[in-house]
């Protein structure tokens, strides 16, 4: 604390006081003041000076709390106006002061002077002038100092001034509130409008003791939003500061104890106010954060009313300047570049509900999670059936829904990335899966952030954080504010509706249901559908949201490099610029809304048919692109003209699948002259049933109109007779009516009786077969017998050809046939008998293209030399076709001529 001495008189005299020098830090009351030296790398020594010569009235003082018997102590008249006279005049004031006398317990009594030496006003003198101090009764005026003293209180007497007007002063005494009955209330009532207030006690940098005017209310206030470091209690009634809490005390003290402020109540926390101070030098809260003073948190900041985002970016401006309880700070996001810190990107994939992938300029795929955001999640143990396979996007309440947010919001959108921080991998407890690194960001469309509106609309929630845990979302609060406006709505996971439950029938590779649903698909002509899965450049998976179903899709009319494949024992690798093709197609379409046309399926279930994205067909840009090729199927197709054209362009190019494409000419067999004569009588037939070894079952057409006729009376009269369920005891080899996944009856044989509920049965009239429980079966009323009309199905097998051996050819081949044929009109000729059933030629009604021959050009079969002469002309015709499967090394030949040495391994027989 500044002092100087003033030395005067001669030597001998009277010592003259010392005069000293500070700031005036608080009024205590009419004639007791507190006084700060000037700071020096922390608060500044104080001290109390108490007037000397003066008495003013007592201030109230409320009843220790230790003491219950104790009463609470009012203001004495004028205590309060004295006490106001000098706040207002000294504090925060430069004064000078001497010390006159000094008790044995360390009181100090002395002269207080307003400046920097003794010329200034006398404090004094000015109170008793105003009549708001008196002098101590029995002193008399011996010196200068007590003369001018009494002087001031006779003026003051004559002019009848505070103490010395009329009436006892009651209406200087303050009726002093020190508790709210309903805070909440009281803090509602202001509707948030300043309120008049003198800060009388600092706790600590963020907690003061405001006396609200007019009313005199004495409450505590919290800063709304922050928190400084405080001063710790010990067992021993001590106090231990946390670094930096008496710096930041001092802060607050200097600005605000005892000045007059406007403070905004915004909301309340058990007795104490949550509130923002205003001072016309500035706003405490922003400044205690600038300077590195205080930390924002969370539990508070929603309520600030100045806009939180100030507070967050004073904290930032600390941060950033590693000032005071920041000095040790490390930025989450330090470690990056700029360019990796903020960054455009296509957003080409929706994980779930909080991650995406992107695609960055540089053509690298990244996965970013949105900040501080928790996904829909399964609330409690046993809410799902340990039997069945949780889905999540489907199973999980309001999971769908958030994804579908996501995708129709972003899916081949260019989006904003802010990294707010890399959460480092974790390894896996009993309790928590392991977690690979994550990215996590702010990302915005148009100025939007995702991450809030998915908040807003209740499809995700904020993830609550330890106060010192600075990995969070650059905009924390606002995800706050959104989960707050989200709850209050009842939006989404927030609702008191019953939760929305999705239905989702996955027929993926279950035949019986996939023959259910083909032919309503095949009505439907164009369907809409999203791409949830690319497996392949041609092989995706679909969500048909009408039939709210998945179903797995094949390309038709083109052939797509196959992609590896792992297998018992070892790693197939796969086709040259599959990968590609794959990137392709996902780029292209996956989660994106299309339309497909779905016209046949094969032997797993799978549909085959068209897709188009955007009014594009993907068969005709995949070909286009050279990334397939043309499936001889496609002839038959109404997008067969541009298929071809693709090709031919993606040929002249010569690029990726094309890239050693040479027009070769075929050599060409020359044809033995056929001494007998080939018999050629194609009839009309309707394939119906393919079988896993390439036989099939196919009805005649001319005798069609007299089936329908039959089962539309057979079913008649079962609707009008029903059989009794389970009457029926099934023996092999027995006629009877079968109850298929339709619902319809048909006619059926026994095959096999296992028990009760397995019995093999194959249906007569179309060839397929399937295992039944005896309840779907019953009695063939004698009116549909056979004998009425023969069985319709008959079986045949492809003449000139060899069934592969090997399971998977045989499957290609099997898939190729069903696609090609099942359920469509055909022409057929017998061509020789065999034991088991006719071998024949089928061709395609329309094209009379031949369909074994087509099976032969594609590799995915080989011809069987017969050496009937009528046979020649066919046969060489079958050889130059597999030529030129083997040249252009399709299917069969994909590794050349096999048959030379390992013919017998690959289950051929030259």
């Amino acid at each position: 604390m500044a002092s100087s001495a003033q030395s005067g008189g001669t030597s001998g005299g009277p010592a003259v006081p010392t005069v000293q020098r500070g700031i005036v830090k608080m009024v205590l009351s009419g004639c007791a003041i507190i006084v700060r030296g000037q700071p020096r790398g922390g608060p500044p020594p104080e001290r109390q000076i108490n007037l000397s010569n003066i008495r003013a009235g007592n201030l109230a003082r409320r009843a220790a709390a230790t003491q219950p018997d104790a009463k609470d102590t009012p203001d004495e008249p004028w205590a309060f106006p004295a006490r106001e006279f000098l706040r207002k005049k000294l504090i925060g004031k430069e004064v000078c002061f001497t010390i006159e006398n000094k008790t044995p317990q360390g009181r100090e009594y002395g002269m207080i002077y307003l400046g920097k030496d003794t010329n200034g006003e006398n404090i004094a003198e000015s109170l008793v002038a105003e009549g708001l101090a008196t002098r101590r009764e029995g002193m008399r005026a011996n010196n200068p100092e007590q003369n001018r003293l009494s002087e001031c209180e006779e003026q003051a007497k004559a002019a009848k001034k505070g103490t010395w007007s009329e009436g006892n002063g009651s209406h200087t005494i303050r009726d002093l509130k020190y508790t709210i009955e309903n805070p909440r209330h009281f803090v509602d009532s202001h509707h948030q409008k300043p309120v008049n207030a003198i800060i009388e006690h600092v706790r600590d940098g963020s907690v003061v003791r405001a006396l609200l005017l007019p009313d005199y209310y004495l409450v505590t206030v919290m800063l709304s939003g922050i928190k400084c470091p405080t001063f710790r209690r010990e067992a021993d009634g001590s106090e231990t500061p946390e670094p930096f809490a008496a710096e930041a005390k001092f802060f607050t003290e200097s600005r605000l104890l005892q000045r007059d402020v406007q403070i905004i109540l915004e909301s309340c926390h058990n007795q104490n106010i949550l509130g923002t101070i205003l001072h016309p030098n500035g706003n405490i809260t922003e400044l205690l954060l600038k300077e590195g003073f205080a930390r924002c948190v969370d539990w508070s900041i929603a309520v600030y009313t100045r806009g939180a985002e100030k507070l967050r970016a004073a904290e930032r401006f600390a941060k950033e300047r590693r000032l005071r309880i920041w000095r040790d700070y490390v930025a989450p996001t330090a470690n990056l570049d700029q360019k990796d810190k903020q960054f455009v990107a296509k957003v080409m994939q929706v994980l779930n509900a909080d991650a995406i992938v992107v695609k960055l300029n540089s053509g690298d795929y990244k996965t970013i999670h949105l900040s501080s955001i928790r996904p829909p999640r399964l609330e409690g143990e046993n809410t799902q059936d340990k039997n069945k396979k949780l889905r999540p996007l489907y199973d999980i309440p309001y999971m769908f829904e958030a994804r579908e947010f996501l995708r129709k919001k972003l899916i081949g959108k260019k989006v904003n990335v802010t990294v707010d921080y890399i959460r480092p991998a974790s390894p896996a407890t009993e309790t928590v899966p392991a977690f690979s690194e994550r990215t996590c960001a702010t990302v915005t469309i148009g100025g939007i952030n995702i991450a809030e509106a998915l908040v807003s609309k209740g499809l995700a929630t904020v993830i609550r954080y330890r106060q010192d845990d600075d990995q969070r979302s650059s905009h924390y609060d606002e995800l706050l504010a959104a989960e707050a406006r989200a709850i209050k709505n009842g939006k989404g996971l927030h609702s008191k509706k019953e939760v929305p439950i999705h239905r989702v029938a996955d027929i993926s590779g279950d035949t019986q249901k996939a023959k259910q649903f083909l032919p309503f698909l095949q009505r439907a002509g164009r369907s809409e559908a999203v791409v949830e899965y690319v497996f392949s450049g041609s092989r995706l998976k679909l969500y048909l949201p009408k039939e709210t179903c998945l179903i797995t899709f094949l390309l038709a009319g083109i052939e797509c490099p196959r992609g590896a494949r792992n297998l018992p024992g070892l790693v197939q690798e796969g086709e040259p610029f599959s990968e590609e093709a794959t990137l392709f197609t996902k780029e292209l379409v996956l989660q994106r809304e299309v339309e497909v046309e779905v016209e046949s399926m094969d032997k797993a279930g799978n549909f085959i048919g068209w897709l188009h994205i955007d009014s594009a067909n993907l068969s005709v840009l995949l070909v286009e692109h050279a990334l397939s090729k043309v499936h001889f199927t496609a002839e038959r197709s109404s997008y067969y003209k541009s298929l071809l054209s693709a090709e031919e362009a993606a040929k002249q190019k010569k690029e990726k699948v094309w890239a050693h494409y040479e027009e070769q000419p075929v050599e060409e067999v020359v044809p033995v002259l056929e001494e007998k004569e080939r018999s050629a009588s194609y009839k009309p037939v309707f394939v119906t049933e393919i079988t896993d070894d390439l036989h099939f079952y196919v009805q005649d057409v001319e005798t069609g109109t007299q089936l329908e006729k039959l089962m539309e009376n057979m079913r008649n009269d079962i609707t009008s007779h029903p059989p009794v369920e389970g009457s029926y005891a099934p023996r092999r080899g027995e006629f009877c009516i079968a109850k298929f996944v339709d619902g319809e009856w048909y006619r059926a044989r026994v095959e096999k009786v296992e028990s009760p509920a397995k019995v093999h049965v194959f249906y007569i009239d179309y060839g397929n077969r399937e295992i039944l429980p005896s309840t779907r079966l019953g009695t063939l009323p004698p009116a549909f017998s056979t004998r009425v009309l023969p069985a319709q199905a008959t079986e045949y097998a492809f003449a000139f050809i060899q069934v592969p051996q090997d399971e998977d050819a045989r499957t290609d081949a099997v898939d190729s046939v069903v696609r090609d044929i099942q359920n469509t009109q055909c022409l057929l000729n017998v061509e020789h008998l065999s034991a088991g059933c006719p071998h024949v030629t089928l061709q395609f009604a329309d094209s009379k293209g031949d369909v074994g021959l087509g099976l032969v050009k594609e590799g995915l079969v080989m011809v069987e030399v017969r050496k009937e002469k009528q046979f020649q002309k066919v046969i060489t015709e079958y050889l130059n076709a597999q030529e030129s499967a083997k040249s252009a090394r399709l299917n069969l030949w994909r590794y050349g001529d096999f048959r030379a040495d390992d013919a017998d391994e690959f289950g051929y027989s030259r």
